[in-house]
């Protein structure tokens, strides 16, 4: 008989790594023995009452450990596991801890499905003729076998000088900085932490803070302090607080269109922001990946200052398949970033920054970026337009002026957590609160990320949501206390 796995819809680990996790025990312990044939995605889907993208999530994770093998017509079979006469060594007994709760992967999610929980552009929006023509204009061009060697740690070299030249003429680079070429934000955020955290130091985050940067800290042993989010941005009062208590060594905030929250801070809190981290001595990292999707009103400067280290990308606004991102700072500090780097992956890849640049150069980039801003724009009115029709009452949710993402709370007694499992039978899905908590536990709140998704499936999504949340509110009995949704604007 097929050892149907025990799936818990209340654990933070996600659904898929459950039911990859069980079935890798059954196979490692001979319950599932080489040969047998595993019920087909639909249909374990079916059993489990799980989405049955989360079912393909996890026969992937199999595969891609050489425990299954799925044939084409026939269905997925074990192909065998660690030899029991003869054990080997425990690899898993020598794994360091996970960090937990991990997003759920992306890979398997299925055509016909609308998922909110990947905060990314819509490839429907690539220009792909463009970029072949880049490709063609680099390839073809006479430094292309320099491209290809070997190069610095701290990025292709034109690219560099480009980046400088641009934040120069914005004003965000002084004659103390120094600029390094990252495989994106996430591995600047990496690097800053191999060069500046030690165990034990203390980092304060947005609470809640896109999981990248949370568990980033937490697997490098600091010890991470949750600063509370407010309609534009952080909590100064709860800022005062950590400040205060914790004592950071450095406190990361992302100032434009917040990952998760989508909220911005605003000049004068800027301001503040840096005074007040300049009297605590405290190191800030603000993280703008962001700052280019602004669908609505003035731009807002970066807080950028010699306490500061900066950080942005190209991969919300272009290809985020291709890792270009930058970090400017200290020099000292990019030159021990470099050092990190180089040990790492001795350089990033050159081609894929050469692309980019001869993408900028072109004015190709420029008329994408447009082109992306209006879309994002359009997107984003669907968004909060669903919301504000769809939403039970009793909600509240963000009304951000660009990025990709927006915060939504449902009402109590209701939790987003528990509530997935429903909205993926329903072929739906978003992030709960429980990945992007710090210090304070949220079960009503969630994200919805939108810019990959067309209006019409915005639309069609939030309907199914709300219809979900309504009518467990309903069964609750709690619906004819609450007031129509607002927007926290």
């Amino acid at each position: 008989m097929f050892p149907a796995p025990d799936i818990n819809a209340d654990s933070e680990v996600p659904l898929y790594k459950q039911v990859f996790q069980q079935l890798k025990d059954s196979i490692h312990s001979g319950r599932l023995q080489k040969g047998s044939r595993l019920p087909a995605t639909r249909e374990l889907a079916g059993l489990l009452g799980l989405n049955r993208t989360t079912i393909s999530a996890a026969y992937e994770l199999l595969e891609s450990e050489g425990l299954i093998s799925g044939q084409v017509g026939r269905g997925s079979f074990v192909t065998g596991a660690m030899d029991q006469a003869r054990p080997g060594l425990d690899w898993r007994a020598l794994l360091a801890p996970s960090v937990w709760p991990a997003p759920p992967s992306q890979a398997s999610v299925s055509s016909d499905s609308i998922s909110f929980a990947a905060s990314r552009p819509s490839e429907l929006l690539f220009p792909i003729e463009e970029f072949r023509q880049c490709c063609l204009e680099v390839v073809g061009g006479a430094g292309i076998a320099a491209i290809l060697q070997l190069g610095s740690p701290g990025g292709y070299g034109p690219l560099r000088q480009y980046l400088i030249a641009e934040a120069r003429r914005s004003g965000v680079m002084s004659a103390e900085d120094d600029l390094i070429v990252t495989s994106g934000c996430q591995q600047a955020l990496d690097l800053l932490q191999r060069s500046l955290v030690r165990p034990g130091d203390k980092v304060a985050v947005e609470d809640p803070v896109y999981p990248g940067v949370k568990n980033l800290f937490l697997r490098a042993g600091a010890q991470v302090a949750g600063v509370r989010m407010g309609r534009d941005g952080i909590d100064f009062d709860d800022l005062e607080r950590v400040l205060e208590t914790e004592k950071p060594k450095l406190l990361v905030v992302t100032p434009n269109f917040q990952n998760p929250t989508g909220a911005t801070l605003p000049v004068e809190a800027r301001r503040q922001l840096l005074e007040r981290v300049r009297a605590a001595g405290v190191a800030l990292i603000e993280n703008d990946t962001y700052g280019e999707l602004r669908y609505e009103g003035a731009a807002i400067p970066a807080a950028k200052s010699a306490d500061t280290i900066l950080l942005r990308s190209f991969s919300k606004i272009a290809f985020p398949g291709l890792r270009v991102g930058w970090a400017i700072g200290p020099r000292a500090v990019i030159a021990r970033m470099t050092e990190a780097k180089q040990l790492s992956d001795l350089h990033s890849d050159q081609l894929s920054q050469a692309v980019l640049l001869r993408f900028a150069e072109s004015g190709r980039l420029a008329a994408h970026r447009q082109r992306a801003l209006e879309a994002g724009a359009e997107r984003l009115k669907a968004t909060l337009s669903a919301c504000a029709r769809y939403l039970p009452a009793g909600s509240t949710y963000t009304r951000p002026q660009g990025g990709m993402n927006l915060w939504v709370r449902l009402p109590e007694p209701l939790d987003a957590g528990e509530l997935l499992v429903r909205a993926q039978r329903e072929n739906v899905t978003y992030l709960p609160g429980r990945y992007f908590t710090v210090s304070r536990q949220d079960p009503g709140g969630l994200r919805l990320s939108f810019a990959g998704l067309t209006p019409e499936k915005i639309e069609a999504g939030i309907a199914i949501l709300g219809g979900i949340f309504s009518a467990e509110l309903e069964r609750t009995g709690a619906s004819g206390r609450l007031e129509p949704a607002p927007a926290l604007v």
